[in-house]
C-alpha cells in the first residue's frame, strides 16, 4: 500500500506529514527523531559522500573539505536555475540537486511509514516569483517535474498560508475570519481565510479563500541586509577608490551575501576582478580580506554566522559577530537597532502586501478575527511587533511555526486522495 503525504519543501526547512487511521495528522521523523530537515545538502569532497539537513551542516562546520548548497528553493523560477556547481570532476545542475534533496526525502518518508510513497500535495509560495506570472508557472513546473523525476506519480500543490489555516482550523470552536502571515526564508505570504468547524469537513476550499497575496521577501533577504549593512563594510563596502571618485563596485559584496549567488565568486574571472579593485582601493586591507575568504571558499560559513546573529538578536539587544579569515578576525558588534533600521524596506513591502490582501478581500483590518503567524522570520522581533500593531484587535494565533504547513499539507492531501490506512 501507497501513502499520499504532504511535502513542505522550505528555504531553510522541510517536513513531511501525513494523516493516520484516526484523522490526526502528524509529522514523520526526518532526521535523527525530528520532524524537521535543514533543506541542505553537503558534498564531501573527502570522501564523495553526500550528506543531508542537520549531518550536512555538522560536517560543513567541522571544516571539512566539500561544498554545501542550501537555499535551493530561492533559484525556482530564476535564471540561476539554469545554472550548476562543480563537485570535484562532476558537474551539478540546480534541478539535480533539488532531487536529490527530495529524494532524500521521500526515502525517510517511507522508512519511516514502512511503505512506499507516491501521492503528494507539494506546499507553494504565494508568488514564487513576484510580478512575473510566467516565471511563477515555471518555478511550480520545475519543482513538479524535480518531485516526479524521484518516484511520485500524483502531485498536487497548495499554497503554504491555507495549509497553514486548515492546521489552524482544528482548534476553532467557531466560524472566524483569519489572515495568515507565513514568512518563510525565501517569501512572505498572506491570506484571509475563513475557518469553522463545519467548513472544516469540506473537501474543496474555494470558496472560503477570500483573498491572497506574497512577496519575495524572507528570512535569507534578511541576513543578506545584516550582512550588507555591518559585516561587507569590514571587507570594503562602501570605501572609495585612491583617487576618491568612485566606490568600490557593490555586486561582490552582495554575492557574497546572498546565499545561492556565492558559489558565483569561485571562479578565477571573478577573483581577478577582485585582485583589480584591491588594486585601486583606499581600504586594500579590507578587500585582501575578502580575497582570501573566497580563496579558502568561505562564503557560506561567513552567511551561516551571520543567520546566527540575526537570530540572537531574536532574545538580546546587541550581538557580538566574530568570523576568522586566515590570521584575523572580522569583528563588529550588532544591536537590534542595527538590524532594525536595513529592514525598513522589507518591513514596509510586507505591510503593504498585507493591506493589498485585504484590499482583495474587501476586508478592514478591524474585521480580523485572528491573526495567524507562522514561518521562522515571524520570530525577528521588528516584524512580529509591527504585524501585531497592524491588527491590535485580532487573537495573536502563534503556530508551530516550522510545523504547521506540513500538517496542512498532509491534511490536504488526505482530502483530495482519500483516506490512508
Amino acid at each position: 500500500m501507497t501513502q499520499a503525504c504532504g511535502l513542505d519543501f522550505g528555504t531553510s526547512n522541510s517536513t513531511m506529514g501525513r494523516v493516520g487511521a484516526d484523522g490526526v495528522p502528524h509529522l514523520l521523523a526526518l532526521e535523527e527523531g525530528k520532524p524537521t530537515i535543514p533543506s541542505v545538502l553537503f558534498f564531501g569532497f573527502e570522501d564523495d559522500i553526500i550528506r543531508f539537513g542537520r549531518q550536512a551542516v555538522a560536517e560543513y562546520v567541522t571544516g571539512a573539505d566539500g561544498r554545501l548548497m542550501r537555499s535551493l528553493k530561492s533559484v525556482l523560477g530564476t535564471a540561476l536555475i539554469g545554472d550548476s556547481t562543480r563537485v570535484k570532476a562532476r558537474s551539478y545542475g540546480f534541478v539535480e540537486i533539488l532531487g536529490l534533496f527530495i529524494a532524500q526525502l521521500k526515502a525517510r518518508a517511507e522508512a519511516e511509514l514502512g511503505e512506499g510513497v507516491d501521492t503528494v500535495v507539494c506546499g507553494r509560495p504565494v508568488h514564487f516569483v513576484d510580478d512575473d506570472p510566467v516565471a511563477d508557472a515555471a518555478a511550480q513546473s520545475q519543482l513538479e517535474g524535480a518531485v516526479r523525476a524521484q518516484g511520485f506519480r500524483h502531485i498536487d500543490f497548495q499554497y503554504e498560508p491555507i495549509a497553514a489555516a486548515l492546521d489552524y482550523e482544528r482548534q476553532v470552536r467557531s466560524e472566524r475570519l483569519a489572515l495568515i502571515v507565513d514568512l518563510g526564508g525565501g517569501t512572505s505570504d498572506f491570506s484571509v481565510v475563513r475557518v469553522s468547524p463545519q467548513r472544516a469537513r469540506a473537501s474543496d476550499r474555494s470558496g472560503d479563500i477570500l483573498a491572497t497575496a506574497g512577496v519575495h521577501v524572507g528570512g535569507t533577504d534578511f541576513d543578506r541586509l545584516l550582512s550588507m549593512a555591518k559585516v561587507m563594510p569590514e571587507l570594503g563596502l562602501g570605501t572609495l577608490t585612491k583617487d576618491g571618485k568612485r566606490h568600490l563596485p557593490v555586486a561582490p559584496y552582495y554575492d557574497l551575501s546572498t546565499w545561492h549567488r556565492i558559489n558565483r565568486l569561485y571562479n578565477a574571472q571573478a577573483l581577478r576582478d577582485l585582485r583589480g579593485t584591491s588594486r585601486e582601493a583606499q581600504a586594500r586591507p579590507r578587500v585582501e580580506t575578502m580575497i582570501a575568504l573566497i580563496e579558502d571558499r568561505l562564503g557560506h560559513r561567513l552567511v551561516g554566522a551571520v543567520e546566527a546573529s540575526k537570530i540572537e538578536l531574536s532574545d538580546a539587544e546587541v550581538t557580538e559577530f566574530a568570523f576568522p579569515v586566515r590570521d584575523q578576525m572580522l569583528e563588529v558588534l550588532i544591536s537590534i537597532d542595527d538590524f532594525t533600521a536595513p529592514l525598513a524596506n522589507s518591513v514596509e513591502r510586507i505591510e503593504a502586501t498585507i493591506a493589498e490582501t485585504l484590499r482583495r478581500a474587501g476586508l478592514v483590518a478591524s474585521q480580523i478575527d485572528s491573526l495567524i503567524l507562522t514561518g521562522g522570520s515571524t520570530q525577528v522581533p521588528a516584524i512580529g511587533r509591527r504585524l501585531v500593531a497592524m491588527f491590535p484587535d485580532a487573537e495573536l494565533v502563534r503556530t508551530d511555526v516550522l510545523g504547521s504547513v506540513g500538517l496542512g499539507l498532509a491534511m490536504d492531501a488526505a482530502r483530495k486522495f482519500g483516506p490512508q490506512g
